[in-house]
């Protein structure tokens, strides 16, 4: 499984560790803001996500990315897309930053 993220992952299974090293291509999400008007005289804007680049092409090879780049990816890739799962069973350091997860998510 190869690691499109810019970070290695890694994965806590049965006491074991598996890291899966970044490989220096990172899938990324388009993203483009428009401001829409002002709270206060701040600015408030929406955000448009776009296409999903760097990727491989459904059924050929799996991989790890982020979790807005694996929100963005169709259905085909529900098994051969997956995503750290960073919510309550992943593994935190006392300043509460993610060392580790201990399960994946894929697309629905």
């Amino acid at each position: 499984m190869i690691n499109l993220t810019p970070h290695d992952i890694r994965i806590v299974v049965n006491g074991n560790t598996l890291t899966f090293p970044k490989t220096g291509t990172v899938a990324r999400v388009s993203v483009t803001t428009q401001v829409i008007g002002e709270e206060l005289g701040i600015p408030v804007v929406v955000t448009n996500y776009g296409n999903v680049e760097n990727v491989p092409v459904a059924g050929t090879e799996k991989f790890l990315v982020s979790a807005m780049v694996l929100a963005r990816l169709g259905k085909e890739y529900q098994g051969w897309a997956f995503a750290p799962d960073t919510g309550a069973t992943a593994i935190r350091n006392d300043k509460g930053q993610i060392e580790a997860v201990t399960r994946l998510v894929t697309v629905e």
